[in-house]
């Protein structure tokens, strides 16, 4: 990947429907030139998908928890696969210790967060911890994307 195709994913992280008129003007290229580039990088597998950034807030779901899980090793593929099933868990990473899981859920009242968590984390002898918090404020955050 060269600073061409770095450019290129700067604009489309910041909006993916960018024709490739507007990207061919923005760098000096044609858009023929353009199109090519991001073409070869879909097909490269560097660009996975071109999606919308939903606004949690619009859509009611205002309560933003963060839940770190212990669980043993042998089961956290399993307690993962389901979680990850969950419509209240947006992301789930397992993470490099191999026995945590870090989850991001979204929910529209803490109630509801709460029965998430008696449903699915409550007294389950796999899971040996849990660690949760809510968001308070957004300082900076994934919408636009990463800098490249």
């Amino acid at each position: 990947m060269n600073k061409l195709d770095q450019d290129i994913l700067n604009l489309l992280v910041r909006d993916a429907r960018l024709p490739f008129a507007d990207i061919a003007r923005e760098l000096g290229i044609s858009r023929a030139h353009a199109r090519n580039r991001v073409q070869a990088m879909v097909e490269a597998g560097v660009i996975e998908q071109f999606a919308a950034v939903v606004n949690p807030d619009k859509l009611g779901k205002a309560v933003s928890s963060f839940v770190d899980l212990r669980v043993t090793p042998a089961a956290i593929e399993a307690v993962a696969d389901e979680l990850a099933a969950c419509a209240e868990v947006v992301s789930l990473y397992i993470m490099n210790d191999l026995q945590s899981l870090h989850i991001h859920t979204l929910t529209d009242t803490h109630e509801a967060f709460e029965a998430f968590v008696r449903r699915r984390i409550f007294n389950r002898p796999e899971i040996l911890s849990a660690d949760c918090k809510t968001l308070l404020a957004r300082v900076k955050h994934r919408r636009g994307g990463v800098r490249l």
